[in-house]
């Protein structure tokens, strides 16, 4: 169901259904919406004038997840409505329960699980959202369809967990069809989020791989939104996503949400290095938390694993029906003397259900003992998906039970113990009380939460202590490729795929002394008590707080089309270079001072270092105007820049600052008394071993600076090896005068004191003893050893330099954190605006210059 009023907003999908919400819903629908609705369709966001008094209004999140935390109750004739009820096995409806802030409000956005009539839905929506606080959205089935069969588990779930189309029938070759469904059912949720946003005060709260392309619309309607996503699944390694057709449309997509959630820190990892390999984007860890550079935009990475309700688990506990149920399980297998190790999980391809009872099968073979004593309850859950895969999976586990409890069972007695259909919670609570070990041997799992269910469970209470006496204890046995598995240091974590050493894990466990069943039951216990549900929720929620809190503060404005949009968003002072304003100031001046650097300013990053023709007739033009001096800063060597720069009046720095010379028949000059550069003999074979270890990597030895330049490598190895090597050179050159540095893609050494900051004083100063009073600075550089230059030309110790009325232009390269305060996209604007600066020097000069007399 999308609203008429946004149907229009966006433009990334096509084919999403077009159908007005319910009229008796809009009312509730938009008590919340923006402050100023002009015309239809278009909301004004801009903020309030000081002088519009505004309540605080109650904090509120709008979570929207694929399936509402609802259970939709069919009714028994079509003239009566439908009803309906809280998903009590939802995680999401325990986020209002269990949040540590109360006065927040839960907005919940999603489909129903089941199919409801066209005509029902305005009933339906309007019924949801006053009683539940539920807004539905509603798919067209063809795009319900593709998008959540199709796309979602074909293609994403599989990948997601590992699994490669190799074939037709591993998961189905990429479908352009179904990801269109994806992205028009992802608009859908979108328009409902829309329709009951308050953008100034609301979160907004994504979860897991059915949404991902959902921040991307949200921020293109709303580039200040304060918008989470957490993914509740695995995010695979670089090597297997970047398999994926539209591989940074998704990751695009995610990085228009301001903290992007994960389990556990491999999986945040593996999210990480696909940004780094395929968009270029590295990440920092600040005061704790880990944070990447997106256009300006600063996106957050949370480490969290999800937990377990606390409050609803002891409620069952307390239940009479579960009493009963432990009691008749007691009577079933302990009171026969039989030992039950539990396995719950659904019945898919990842869950491992069938290298479970393949171990299972070696422990009875190694283990005779424990025939006729150990059973292994087998609970199989529904798979949430369909297809070939699934009815294999069935197969072949019906097969292996049949087959242990034939080999090894007697009569009174079966091993393995498969129940096939949906149990009540309370009925699996029990069966965790009975259960002396749980094991969970999933071959890939965003989570698994039945661990730490299994935990509460044993932990017990005092009834169930009446009819189970025993301390409490508890083991577990789980697969180190689970997303619950690093935060349970007390169970015996298995390779799913070693069926010997599963076997010997399962042993292990049950003979273990019960001494230190208890101490790894109390540890655990420990651990899933505080970290629940709502620790995680108000978490997760605390840090999306802290991320927006500056979103006021910074200038946003949005670039890109589809679903490559971003939003730029960048500090008040900091802006673009606008030709007209420097062109205007460069017109005003009688003399200016122009600082360039060269590589990444001038030249984009190439192989080919050397300038183009066009750029040497440009800086030409620049210099032959007698109201300039400009002077080109590099750390190429004095020779390659002689030869590549033939202006008679430029003046150059090389090796970053070393070597001077104001113009092409001055001599070189030194910047710093002369360096002695014998501490080359103690770096260079240092950075030979990094060379030789880091394949694609060079050096680059000049007279008095030695590089390491890594661009050509691995970008993840490169920098984790520039890390160790800056920290080994720091070491090895601690009593040598020089300075270690790491750049872009290099590591350099140079003499202290070297800089570009000292050329760009230097060249003021020198200046200023000609009696030329400076009254335009433009500098332009790209990277780290630039900041001299904006830090020294901006600051009050060269201002002594300069005309009262100078105009300063301290530029980068780039939309990126800076000392400038002025930037521009790339290389190409910087041309245009030299070549743009060169043209008004050109025409300024015919201007001066005497009219020709003409010939009589």
């Amino acid at each position: 169901m999308v609203s008429r009023s946004y149907s229009n907003l966006l433009d990334l999908a096509t084919g999403a259904a077009d159908q007005a919400p319910a009229p008796a819903a809009l009312g509730a629908l938009r008590r919340r919406l923006p402050r100023v609705v002009t015309t239809a369709g278009l909301i004004d966001d801009s903020p309030l004038s000081p002088s519009t008094p505004s309540p605080s209004p109650r904090p509120r999140t709008i979570v929207v997840a694929n399936h509402l935390p609802i259970r939709a109750h069919r009714p028994a004739s079509p003239s009566e409505p439908w009803t309906f009820s809280w998903d009590e096995d939802s995680l999401l409806r325990h986020l209002q329960h269990s949040s540590s802030s109360p006065a927040m409000e839960f907005i919940y956005i999603g489909c129903l699980r089941d199919d409801i009539p066209l005509a029902d839905q305005d009933a339906v929506a309007q019924a949801l959202l006053e009683s539940y606080n539920c807004v539905p959205a509603f798919l067209p089935p063809d795009i319900a369809e593709r998008y959540y069969h199709g796309f979602c588990k074909q293609h994403l779930w599989p990948l997601f967990h590992y699994m490669l189309p190799l074939s037709p029938d591993l998961g189905g070759r990429f479908d352009r069809a179904l990801w269109q469904s994806y992205v028009s059912a992802n608009k859908i949720f979108a328009d409902k989020v829309l329709e009951v946003i308050n953008p100034d005060d609301d979160f907004v709260w994504v979860h897991d791989y059915h949404l991902m392309v959902l921040p991307t619309f949200l921020r293109k309607r709303f580039n200040r939104i304060k918008l989470g996503f957490f993914l509740h699944s695995p995010f695979p390694s670089s090597e297997i996503y970047k398999t994926l057709p539209v591989r940074e449309e998704l990751l695009r997509a995610l990085l228009n949400s301001d903290l992007i959630g994960f389990h556990t820190f491999d999986y945040a990892r593996h999210f990480l290095s696909c940004c780094g390999r395929m968009l270029g984007l590295s990440y920092e860890s600040k005061r704790g938390h880990i944070c990447l550079e997106y256009y300006g935009r600063t996106v957050s990475i949370k480490i969290l694993p999800v937990g377990v309700n606390m409050g609803q688990l002891k409620t069952v506990l307390a239940l009479p029906e579960t009493e009963a149920k432990v009691a008749e399980l007691m009577a079933t297998y302990s009171g026969k003397g039989r030992v039950v190790m539990l396995g719950v999980d659904d019945m898919d391809i990842f869950k491992g259900i069938s290298l479970k009872l393949l171990a299972m099968e070696e422990l009875l073979r190694q283990h005779p003992e424990w025939r006729g004593k150990l059973v292994l309850v087998q609970v199989a859950n529904p798979a949430r998906g369909r297809g070939k895969d699934v009815d294999e999976v069935k197969g072949e586990t019906y097969a292996m039970v049949r087959r242990i409890n034939e080999a090894y069972g007697a009569p009174g007695y079966e091993p393995v113990v498969l129940i096939d259909e949906p149990l009540q919670f309370y009925e699996r609570v029990a069966y965790y009380v009975v259960a002396e070990v749980c094991l969970v041997t999933a071959v890939r799992d965003g989570m698994n939460l039945i661990p730490y269910e299994y935990i509460v469970s044993r932990q017990g209470n005092e009834a169930l202590d009446r009819i189970k006496p025993e301390e409490k204890k508890s083991m577990l046995v789980v697969s180190e490729f689970i997303g619950c598995s690093p935060s349970l240091s007390g169970a015996v974590r298995v390779n799913p795929w070693n069926i010997e050493a599963v076997a010997d894990a399962m042993e292990s466990a049950l003979v273990l002394p019960e001494k230190e069943k208890r101490m790894r039951h109390d540890k655990h216990y420990r651990y899933v008590d505080t970290h629940d549900v709502g620790y995680w929720a108000t978490s997760f929620l605390q840090d999306l707080e802290r991320t927006c809190k500056d979103h006021a503060q910074r200038r946003c404005w949005g670039i890109g089309f589809g679903l490559r949009f971003r939003v730029v968003s960048l500090d008040l002072s900091f802006r673009k270079l606008a030709m007209e304003h420097i062109v205007m100031a460069y017109r005003r001046a009688k003399t200016r001072a122009i600082l360039l650097d060269y590589d990444g300013t001038l030249m984009p990053q190439a192989i080919n270092k050397s300038p183009s023709a066009n750029s040497v007739e440009t800086l030409t033009s620049l210099c032959r105007d007698k109201s300039n001096k400009v002077f080109l800063c590099s750390g190429f060597e004095k020779g390659t820049l002689h030869d590549w720069f033939p202006c008679e009046n430029l003046g150059l720095a090389a090796e970053h600052g070393y070597f001077l010379r104001s113009s092409r028949d001055a001599e070189w000059e030194i910047s710093i008394p002369p360096a002695d550069c014998s501490w080359k003999q103690i770096a260079e074979p240092v950075m030979c071993l990094y060379r030789e270890t880091t394949d694609g990597s060079i050096i680059e030895n000049r007279e008095t600076v030695l590089v390491w330049n890594y661009e050509d490598a691995d970008p993840d190895f490169g920098s984790c090896q520039a890390k160790e090597l800056v920290d080994h050179l720091e070491s090895v050159l601690a009593n040598e005068p020089v300075s270690v540095k790491s750049t872009g893609h290099s590591v350099e050494v140079k003499p202290q004191g070297v800089s570009k900051g000292l050329v760009a004083r230097r060249l003021l100063a020198s200046m200023q003893e000609r009696g030329m009073c400076t009254d335009f600075v433009l500098c332009i550089g790209d990277d780290r050893s630039d900041e001299e230059m904006f830090q020294m030309i901006t600051s009050s110790t060269c201002g002594e330099s300069l005309a009262a009325t100078a105009e300063v232009f301290a530029c980068t390269v780039g939309r990126k954190p800076s000392k400038a305060k002025y930037y521009l996209d790339d290389t190409a604007e910087v041309v245009r605006l030299m070549q743009g600066l060169a043209s008004v020097s050109n025409e300024l000069a015919r201007a001066a210059s005497p009219p020709e007399d003409d010939d009589e």
